[in-house]
């Protein structure tokens, strides 16, 4: 059984400090790095990158919606061409800064709404696809199972690392519970390990219904600014290697 674990880094800004990148770089073998869109800015992307390169953690581009004070997880209505062009920029971004530190990009992962928005609608999804493709169509996607991201992906020649998650709430569909729902962020540790380690090695879920959900992951996702974070990403990286998962990225 393999695994990887990946969590969202690189969100500080300016003056602001969001997440523990420190502690949980330690523990996760993909680092999906914000482009300065949603977090972070040019000094905390090339630190991030540097954090990541002596932790021999690989590193993806993480783009968002531009809504730095809604730290993009509001929904944005875009048109596909402008998506397109936004996924790019970010993407260019992390991988120029990147290339100046000797790392290559593995991934992309959307942000926020972005990522929930892409999962189901197929213009959007399009348009991220096309803005990975056109960079580098050797660039893995992460993407939720099932979504309209992986497919489109898919349809663009590009590969596909199905994502799932520990530390947030699945509905009975198979969507993840909306942050603004009770229970929605998961924050008990050894839920998240028990989680993490269900999704690892029987690729199954527990829906906020008692439902058991099938989910076919490639890669596991931690929230880099949930609280206590590095404490986290730490116990569930034990708790996978005591249940005999090998913990490694994607590709």
């Amino acid at each position: 059984m393999r695994i990887d674990l990946n969590a969202d880094v690189g969100e500080s800004f300016g003056v602001y400090t969001i997440g523990h990148d420190a502690g949980v770089m330690a523990s996760i073998t993909s680092a999906n790095v914000a482009a300065g869109f949603h977090g972070g800015d040019p000094s905390v992307l090339r630190a991030t990158i540097r954090m990541a390169k002596a932790h021999a953690v690989a590193v993806g581009a993480h783009p968002g919606f531009a809504d730095l004070m809604g730290f993009g997880r509001r929904r944005f209505d875009m048109a596909p061409q402008a998506a397109e062009d936004l996924v790019l920029y970010q993407i260019a971004a992390v991988a120029g800064v990147a290339a100046a530190e000797g790392v290559p990009l593995r991934h992309v992962k959307a942000h926020g709404a972005l990522y929930n928005q892409a999962a189901t609608d197929r213009p959007l999804a399009e348009a991220l696809a096309r803005a990975v493709a056109a960079f580098d169509r050797s660039l893995l996607v992460f993407a939720p199972p099932g979504s309209e991201m992986a497919r489109a992906a898919s349809e663009h020649g590009l590969s596909v690392a199905f994502e799932a998650f520990a530390d947030r709430a699945y509905e009975a569909s198979g969507r993840l519970v909306p942050r603004h729902e009770a229970g929605a962020v998961i924050e008990d540790v050894e839920t998240v390990v028990g989680r993490a380690v269900q999704l690892a090695c029987a690729r199954t879920v527990v829906a906020v219904d008692g439902r058991l959900l099938r989910v076919e992951a490639d890669t596991v996702c931690l929230h880099g600014d949930t609280p206590g974070a590095d404490r986290l990403a730490a116990a569930v990286r034990r708790g996978l290697e005591r249940a005999g998962v090998e913990v490694r990225s994607v590709g």
